[in-house]
């Protein structure tokens, strides 16, 4: 009999226990649910005021406004010193920390095999080699790796692997490359010159100078983005040849072809480590309002023209360019993922460590340097932007906000991220001229 009574007792007990349990992994769900609550339409272009941690958005064709809805407007960020301890905010389990300051206008970030740390310093016209600590948490080595460079932006190893036997550099005329091998804090020979790109000009000032260099994942193809020389090819006589592009050509220069076109500034691109696919993070036109023209990331077709200067996300036409090439209207691709106008999307890259949570495997995440055409401010910012399977979902997360003061002044502002080798990830700021590190500690 007594036993009976026991055996009830621990029968109610293991119930009570799974229904606690069931009610507490329902209650989780459901706060995970209501985290990843999507922010849609009109609440979808928003701006600082309402970027979080955790914040999704999904922007459609669907929802663009019609052109000059809203006043173009002239509201560059208004560049304030960093609050003190103030810091960036990362999800809840992130952390993050200043991992080195005091740098020369940091842009494009690129850790070697090794884990060295490289660092395009434009505006110096040179890129910088940072050694971590073991712990990775500081640097122990921080010197110059080249110099006399032309505005200096992509930066690959290659071949991809654990070996690589040069490094490439894009200046805004050329790509160049040195022999390299892991370790080198200095180049191991003289540039060799792989081609020019046009780009010239923007050594006198304006025009997109930005040139990111990306491999195939069997290294037979290397890739160069090309921004546009205007905002929307004002002038006809002003010269656009294989500009607004994604270049292809062999490692050693030759196979030139163009791979992409009608992008108008694809800032940063990187080629998937599962499907192969080549990604970009682009910046949109200017001067149509607030809401126009999304910036975007998206995969990148081979032979693909996605509209600049005359079309804009799938078959709208720009009232700038009313009656052109109207047999070009149905051939512009849709983007696979809109982002809130004027957000300068930059460096982008896919988390391939094994620090973070295994939902962020593969995943994409880019740098939004911050608008200057809008009446509120958009960008100043990380994000993610999820996938199934290789294909983005169309939304995207905020990962890394807080660089904008209560008053609207910006204190930070993000261009270049990587994946440091202990799984870290890595930020370079141009507003504080900062490098961040965000870490995850595995409970």
């Amino acid at each position: 009999m007594q036993g009976k009574f026991v055996r009830a007792i621990i029968s109610i007990f293991i119930l009570s226990a799974i229904f606690t349990s069931s009610n507490f992994e329902g209650l989780s769900q459901k706060k995970d649910e209501k985290s990843k609550k999507v922010l849609t339409g009109q609440g979808a272009f928003g701006d600082w005021t309402t970027d979080a941690p955790g914040v999704r958005r999904r922007i459609t064709p669907a929802d663009l406004p019609k052109p000059y809805e809203s006043k173009s407007v002239f509201n560059g960020p208004r560049l304030a010193k960093r609050p003190e301890g103030a810091l960036p905010k990362v999800p809840d389990g992130f952390k993050v920390e200043e991992f080195l300051g005091g740098l020369n206008n940091p842009r494009l970030l690129k850790v070697a095999p090794n884990g060295d740390i490289f660092v395009a310093e434009s505006r110096a016209n040179q890129v910088r080699v940072i050694r971590p600590s073991k712990d990775h948490s500081k640097p122990e080595i921080n010197e110059v790796f080249a110099a006399d460079l032309k505005r200096p932006f992509g930066i690959a190893f290659y071949p991809n692997g654990a070996n690589p036997t040069h490094i490439y550099i894009g200046n805004t005329d050329s790509v160049v490359r040195f022999p390299y091998k892991n370790g080198d804090l200095k180049p191991n020979g003289k540039a060799e010159l792989i081609t020019t790109v046009s780009g010239w000009g923007e050594l006198r000032g304006g025009g997109h100078w930005t040139r990111d260099i990306a491999f195939s994942l069997d290294n037979k193809k290397m890739f160069v983005s090309v921004g546009s020389r205007s905002n929307v090819w004002e002038n006809p006589n002003e010269d656009e040849k294989n500009r607004a592009t994604v270049l292809e050509y062999n490692p050693d220069g030759t196979g030139f072809r163009v791979f992409a076109s009608g992008i108008r500034n694809a800032v940063g691109i990187a080629v998937h480590p599962q499907t192969g696919e080549l990604w970009a993070s682009v910046n949109e036109r200017d001067g149509l309002g607030d809401d126009l023209v999304p910036d975007y990331i998206t995969r990148v077709k081979d032979g693909g023209f996605y509209g600049w200067a005359w079309y804009y996300i799938g078959p709208n036409q720009d009232p700038r360019h009313t009656g052109k090439f109207p047999e070009l209207r149905d051939k512009v691709i849709t983007p696979d993922v809109l982002l809130q106008s004027h957000s300068a999307s930059l460096q982008m890259l896919f988390y391939t460590g094994k620090m973070f949570p295994n939902e962020y495997q593969n995943e994409a995440f880019a740098a939004l340097h911050g608008s200057w055409n809008r009446e509120r401010r958009t960008g100043y910012k990380v994000i993610r932007v999820p996938q199934k399977r290789g294909v983005p979902t169309g939304e995207y997360e905020d990962f890394m906000t807080g660089f904008v003061t209560p008053e609207g002044d910006v204190w930070g502002r993000p261009v270049g991220v990587a994946v440091a080798r202990d799984g870290s990830m890595l930020v370079s700021d141009d507003g504080s001229n900062t490098i961040w590190r965000i870490s995850y500690k595995r409970k």
